[in-house]
């Protein structure tokens, strides 16, 4: 266990361009006062946010993601928050190297779709529809979309992990994202959850970029 106090980042990842909305993230900085994977998961399941990321070594990136039950190999929106809270260029989770860029008031990073945890991609025929879903029973992670102006690539969506662990619905989910742009082949503007946003881009040997807005919130300590 941690016997000394550690200061945790909270932000807010795909906000919208007045700040708000956007999925809670919690950043340990120092992530050797929490030295093994007991007690990282323990602490991301305290915490309860959607996800929680370990920094290892903030020069070359190193980071180590958590759900409140599962670690990940990779996750969308934790890399491109601790990106923009350490200003990395490159960010590397167990899956592999990430690429980082800056743009305006966005941040981006590069991954291919395959490093994302398997979800099950439901399209329905409104966005009116995937807004009226209920949450459904714990089972398969489901990524609920449909399209609200597909010449502009506009489409709305909803997240519903289905673990059991007291995160019924994501409010935006980066991995998933990927995973829609590489089945779709073409840039998405995807508005998730109560409002979350989320931009994407296919680009070049299975790449996709994946861009969001990123806010401090606050800090806790444990």
């Amino acid at each position: 266990m941690n016997t000394t106090a550690t200061d945790i980042d909270v932000l807010r990842v795909f906000c919208t361009g007045d700040g708000r909305h956007g999925n809670a993230l919690g950043v340990v900085r120092e992530g050797r006062d929490y030295p093994d994977e007991a007690v990282r998961q323990a602490l991301a399941k305290e915490l309860g946010f959607s996800e929680t990321v370990f920094v290892d070594d903030p020069e070359r990136g190193i980071v180590d993601i958590y759900t409140p039950s599962v670690r990940l190999p990779f996750a969308g929106y934790p890399l491109i928050g601790a990106a923009w809270l350490l200003d990395l260029e490159v960010v590397c989770p167990p899956a592999g190297e990430v690429w980082v860029r800056g743009d305006g008031e966005f941040t981006w990073i590069e991954a291919r779709a395959e490093w994302a945890p398997p979800r099950t991609l439901r399209q329905y025929g409104s966005a009116a529809e995937v807004e009226a879903l209920d949450v459904p029973e714990p089972g398969e992670w489901i990524y609920a979309w449909a399209w609200e102006e597909e010449a502009a690539g506009r489409v709305r969506a909803r997240g519903f992990p289905g673990r059991g662990d007291g995160i019924d619905e994501d409010e935006a989910t980066g991995a998933a994202a990927l995973l829609l742009t590489a089945e779709l082949g073409r840039a998405l503007n995807i508005t998730q959850g109560c409002g979350s946003q989320l931009l994407t881009a296919p680009g070049p040997d299975g790449i996709v970029e994946l861009g969001g807005r990123v806010r401090l919130e606050g800090t806790l300590t444990r």
